[in-house]
């Protein structure tokens, strides 16, 4: 027998969120593609925005260490954010099978923070070939895995060289969310 997870906006999220800290997280396991976008501060205009307005998003892969990028209209005025993609803090049992990297869905969350509850969601279905990126970096990180500690050194050498925008120019696949409003995309 399985059991669901109820997704309510304004309820508490029902998940663990790996990283507690203001920004993106992206995270792949066993029930699929999750973006959650956690802020401290946020107003009507963002939740709206992370709702029904335009999100650009993003992968690229530099030595080995898969990063998803996002823009959101609305939200963010500097550009491009970006949420490295780590297996290592995943529980075994919760890794990512076949069955589940088949989907291309992404399930998008915004956060708030401080009250750990869920703001907005959205769903995007991904290109094929934006999710055989994802795919292909998870296969590898199974096949060769990688300390959390190790990952974050990786992470911050690429940080230390390159901006969001910078890996944005380099994605091998892009795919915009656009606006929708009253359930009607525009």
């Amino acid at each position: 027998m399985s059991t669901s997870t109820n997704f309510a906006v304004g309820e508490p999220f029902p998940l663990p969120v790996l990283a507690q800290a203001d920004g993106g997280m992206f995270q792949v396991d066993r029930n699929g593609m999750m973006f959650l976008l956690q802020l401290s501060r946020t107003d009507a205009i963002a939740v709206e925005a992370f709702r029904t307005g335009e999100i650009e998003l993003a992968a690229a892969e530099v030595n080995g260490i898969l990063f998803l990028l996002y823009r959101i209209d609305g939200i963010f005025k500097d550009g491009w954010g970006d949420a490295p993609l780590s297996l290592s803090l995943v529980k075994k049992e919760l890794f990512p099978d076949e069955q589940s990297l088949a989907d291309p869905t992404i399930h998008l969350y915004l956060i708030d923070t401080n009250l750990k509850i869920l703001l907005a969601q959205r769903t995007a279905s991904v290109p094929e070939a934006f999710a055989e990126i994802i795919r292909r970096n998870v296969r590898a990180q199974k096949e060769a895995p990688i300390s959390a500690l190790a990952f974050q050194k990786k992470v911050a050498a690429i940080w230390a060289e390159k901006s969001a925008a910078d890996l944005r120019a380099m994605a091998g696949a892009a795919h915009v969310l656009p606006m929708t409003l009253g359930g009607r995309v525009h």
